[in-house]
């Protein structure tokens, strides 16, 4: 029916507008931003974000309610799992030094629809984090001049009795977060400055906590009579590590201000090292500490380190450690303050986003217009939401990034990278290297059935003779895009199977262990045939090793983690896409920057050279033949037809 061509074809373009791929077309040095951080000043930047009101809070609640004084074994096992995710934005970081973070990271290889979903999640989880933290500092200090703040507050304010909204409001944190946007929007260098000062004094203070912890510290604390080390069991430290897990994701400031350092290449993958490292170990010995000085089950949730050295008799340290809250929480508040308008910045540049978010001062280079409005809107949650209940929602959208950058890694390793730089003469003909518009394009295989070695796509010469099947020419790169694809959806059943069984689908036994071997089988037989195609050769820049099976695992994991929160998140994770549907249809996709470049019906293709192992490029323009042309036209098989 010739009726049914034109939505069809409308539907093709539609389907390669959310697949097109950003083109780093300029040096990816080349920034309006001021490079100025050294690897000292990003490594502090993720220490902020990391060791915030967790250490003060979670530690205590954790190891009273899931974990007993195993509590340090799950923050052990929760930083090699934070690992996973951090090696994926390392090797990113140091390849696309792009501020943006996991937005940029799948931009550049999944597609433009699957960027702008990570990027406006990123966004809600930086506000609501921002205030949530605010609140938490605003709370903590209330509490050092026992509630006076509160009490005057609801003295002179009525009460709401609205459904998500605070009693009271809360002005004490809405001004703490406008008086951070202030500082933050005096540049990068202000920020990082007032960053390292409360940096130096939290670090400080957490080295004090443990050298006294361990002086009051008393072993009989793990012992039997008191519960042991582990009362909660094995289930208990799993419980505990996937609570932990939250502690450790502030990494991603690092990757969202690689435009701004001085040597990405080597400076953010170093900063991510250090910072993890060092956050896990304050992790593990406040921990461990904490329940040596006190029982494990006479803990305080609320202030458990202030109030075990109140009641092992030293009441100024606990005023120490109040302070050190305080000046963590600073940090967290900066860090996300510092990222949130960097991602907005890199979503407007791209016209995701309303253009005026990438305005950027010209004295300190800094999206000043960003900082403002966000740090506006991040204190207008502060002051009136109950944020108890949103709290959690931070988690789906953090696990979100972290799943699509592991995928984004998997994509890149297998990505064609062609090695000509130069222009075709006429001793070598042939069109220049396409930089395709989609995702299964740009994993496809180009023509090179005489290479004596597979490029990246393509299946390794040792499997040809046992896959023959996968390849020809349309098989291979189309094998690896199924494979990746059956890798997520094995990852989310098998990750069904593990957590739910057989109790809310009331499944036999049978069933349950049958789908468990068979969502095993799938994800392992994904892994092997993505592992028995060829990837890009060893860069200059950081690499994370045992790809595909580390991204694999990192994927698993994140997708364990989302599947154990609860519906509501699931429920209010659902609205604010629909309202992000809203933004990049009605706006974003018209005005996407790719979209400018190739504007409909122009006839031309556009082509990306890339040096071999890199992502910089030029970009050349190629007109199509003629049809007057006295050349025959190409054929279906030539390497410059296009399929």
């Amino acid at each position: 029916m010739a009726w049914g061509l034109p939505s069809a074809a409308g539907l093709a373009r539609l389907c390669q507008k959310l697949n097109r791929l950003k083109r780093l077309e300029d040096t990816t040095m080349e920034t309006s931003l001021r490079r100025c951080l050294s690897t000292l000043d990003l490594a502090l930047l993720g220490i902020g974000g990391m060791v915030g009101s967790g250490l003060y809070v979670l530690t205590g609640t954790v190891a009273k309610e899931l974990t007993g004084p195993a509590v340090l074994v799950s923050f052990a096992l929760a930083a090699v799992a934070s690992l996973l995710a951090a090696l994926c934005y390392a090797e990113f970081g140091a390849r696309v030094p792009r501020t943006g973070s996991a937005y940029m990271f799948t931009y550049v290889s999944m597609g433009e629809f699957w960027a702008f979903l990570i990027g406006w999640n990123v966004l809600l989880e930086y506000m609501i984090g921002g205030a949530a933290v605010a609140r938490a500092w605003s709370g903590y200090l209330d509490s050092v001049f026992s509630h006076r703040i509160r009490n005057f507050t609801e003295s002179h304010v009525e009460e709401w009795q609205v459904p998500f909204l605070a009693r009271y409001p809360d002005f004490l944190a809405a001004g703490i977060l406008l008086l951070a946007a202030a500082f933050v929007s005096c540049g990068a260098r202000v920020s990082s400055w007032l960053n390292h000062i409360f940096s130096a004094l939290s670090l400080g203070v957490i080295v004090f906590i443990v050298v006294l912890g361990l002086v009051l510290a008393r072993p009989e604390n793990w012992s039997a009579r008191e519960g042991g080390f582990a009362p909660f069991g094995v289930s208990g430290i799993l419980a505990g590590t996937a609570t932990c897990f939250y502690a450790f994701v502030g990494f991603d400031v690092i990757a969202a201000s690689s435009e701004e350092a001085r040597n990405p290449k080597r400076s953010v993958p170093l900063a991510i090292a250090i910072s993890l490292g060092l956050a896990a170990g304050a992790y593990i010995l406040v921990s461990m500490v904490l329940t040596l000085m006190v029982p494990w089950h006479s803990l305080d949730p609320e202030s458990a380190l202030a109030d075990a050295f109140y009641r092992r008799g030293y009441g100024w340290a606990g005023f120490i450690v109040a302070v050190g809250s305080i000046c963590a929480m600073n940090t967290v508040l900066l860090s996300s303050l510092f990222s949130l308008p960097r991602i907005v910045y890199a979503m407007a540049t791209d016209g995701l986003f309303f253009q005026v978010f990438a305005r950027v001062h010209p004295k300190t280079q800094v999206p000043v217009i960003a900082i403002v409005v966000f740090g506006s809107l991040m204190a207008l949650l502060a002051l009136i939401l109950d944020l108890e209940a949103l709290v959690q929602f931070l988690s789906i959208g953090t696990l979100l990034a972290y799943t699509f950058v592991a995928a984004s890694i998997i994509v890149l390793r297998f990505q064609r990278a062609p090695a000509p730089s130069s222009p075709p003469g006429p001793s070598s003909p042939g069109p220049p290297s396409k930089q395709y518009e989609s995702f299964s394009d740009r994993l496809q295989l180009v023509g090179v059935t005489q290479a004596e070695v597979a490029e990246p796509g393509q299946l390794k010469l040792a499997w040809r003779r046992y896959l023959p099947f996968l390849s020809t020419r349309c098989g291979s790169g189309a094998s690896v895009t199924w494979a990746l694809g059956g890798l997520m959806v094995s990852a989310f059943g098998l990750s069904g199977v593990l957590l739910f069984g057989d109790s809310p689908l009331h499944l036999p036994r049978w069933c349950s262990i049958f789908l468990l071997v068979l969502c095993s089988l799938a994800f392992l037989f994904s892994l092997l045939l993505l592992g028995a195609h060829q990837q890009q050769p060893n860069q200059d820049t950081f690499q994370i090793p045992w790809v595909p099976l580390t991204p694999a695992l990192s994927i698993f994991l994140n997708i364990c983690l989302m599947l154990k929160l609860s519906y509501m998140t699931w429920l209010r994770f659902a609205v604010w896409l629909l309202i992000g549907f809203g933004v990049y249809f009605g706006y974003g996709i018209r005005h996407s920057k790719e979209n400018m470049q190739d504007p409909p019906g122009s006839g031309t293709t556009r082509y990306v050279v890339f040096p071999s192992g890199s992502l910089e490029g030029t970009v050349e323009t190629v007109q199509p033949p003629s049809q007057d042309s006295s050349g025959p036209p190409p054929s279906a098989d030539s390497p410059g037809s296009s399929s």
